[in-house]
């Protein structure tokens, strides 16, 4: 549930409150908001009656969420969360696009790739050094020495490093090198790799599960945010449905309905949504059209000879061309895409 504090109430009134609801139980998360500050109330509430906060001085509302996420709901937070990182605000006006290749292979790789994306206007290299795959015999990363190519071709070029963390052991070595920590499909219902997430300050791209609905990605969001860690960002990557011409089914739908229930900013990502090069453009544009507040896409120099998702990483003079047609998007839907 939600308690609504009254229009600038005082903040012994507010820490009144809070001290009631620990005494009943719940923990507490609090949001200031530009009106009202919101206190979450995370607990049993069975046997509860409203009627013991209703009437607590300073309290204009309390109001029971029937969702199971509670922390990622609109109700909770009413206000779009903005998340800062090295002056870059993810979920305000500007589109942000996140873009490099799907696997770190070498340092000279990675430089090329930087710098093209720098160039057209991306603000994050994406890149992984863990790879979780479904062969075994499959290219699997380079661990920490792509951490470290991704360090040093994100600060030459001045971006932000978004990589993936595939296992609880991995967190403080990933965050020691990456500013962003991702959390892949496979692992979108990881519960004891959400909890350890949510336990430190980096911030989280959760991305969606490939057979997991709306409700169920919301609720395992509640796992990192209910830890204390309040910086999610959510990414829809495309769900596995009976089609079988893409890689996957891109849910652009999913950006609005997300906009509706939650306060978390929302990415796409057309390159996994799709896994065919040539539909990657025309779905970032529907993306920013239907306003996610991001792009995660796949660059490659080469990518007939990449180690991982060639088919689906665009060369560096489409993505350029991508950049330049999402601008105009971006203006039309009262949006920005830096340069």
């Amino acid at each position: 549930m939600v308690v609504v504090m009254e229009h600038n109430a005082k903040e012994e009134k507010i820490q009144n409150v809070i001290t009631h609801l620990k005494e009943m139980g719940f923990d507490v998360h609090r949001s200031d908001g530009v009106n009202h500050t919101i206190l979450g109330a995370v607990g049993d509430k069975t046997g509860l009656d409203m009627r013991q906060l209703e009437v607590l001085d300073g309290v204009h509302e309390v109001v029971r969420i029937s969702e199971p996420y509670k922390l990622a709901s609109r109700m909770f937070k009413h206000e779009n969360t903005v998340i800062t990182i090295r002056g870059i605000e993810i979920g305000g006006d500007e589109v942000i696009v996140a873009a490099g290749p799907c696997a770190v292979e070498s340092k000279e790789q990675l430089m090329i790739i930087a710098e093209a994306v720098k160039n057209s206007g991306a603000k994050i290299l994406r890149g992984g050094a863990f790879k979780p795959r479904s062969s075994p015999y499959s290219f699997q990363g380079l661990g920490e020495e792509g951490l470290m190519f991704l360090r040093e071709a994100a600060d030459k070029y001045e971006l932000l490093v978004i990589t993936e963390v595939t296992d609880v052991g991995q967190i403080p070595l990933v965050k020691k090198y990456a500013d962003i920590l991702q959390v892949g499909a496979r692992n979108m219902q990881n519960f004891m790799l959400l909890k350890e997430l949510g336990k430190i300050r980096n911030p989280i791209f959760f991305k969606r599960g490939m057979s997991s609905t709306i409700r169920e990605w919301l609720t395992a969001s509640e796992y990192i945010l209910s830890g204390g860690n309040r910086e999610v960002i959510l990414c829809e990557r495309g769900i596995r449905t009976f089609e079988d011409y893409t890689r996957n089914t891109l849910d652009i739908s999913a950006v609005p309905v997300i906009k509706k229930l939650s306060h978390l900013p929302i990415f796409t990502d057309p390159s996994h949504g799709t896994g065919i090069r040539s539909k990657v453009i025309p779905m970032a544009r529907a993306s920013v059209a239907a306003g996610a507040d991001g792009i995660l896409v796949e660059v490659h120099h080469d990518p007939d000879h990449a180690m991982s998702d060639g088919a689906q990483s665009l060369y560096p003079d489409q993505f350029a061309k991508m950049m330049a047609e999402l601008r105009i998007i971006a203006k039309a839907v009262k949006r920005r895409i830096g340069s």
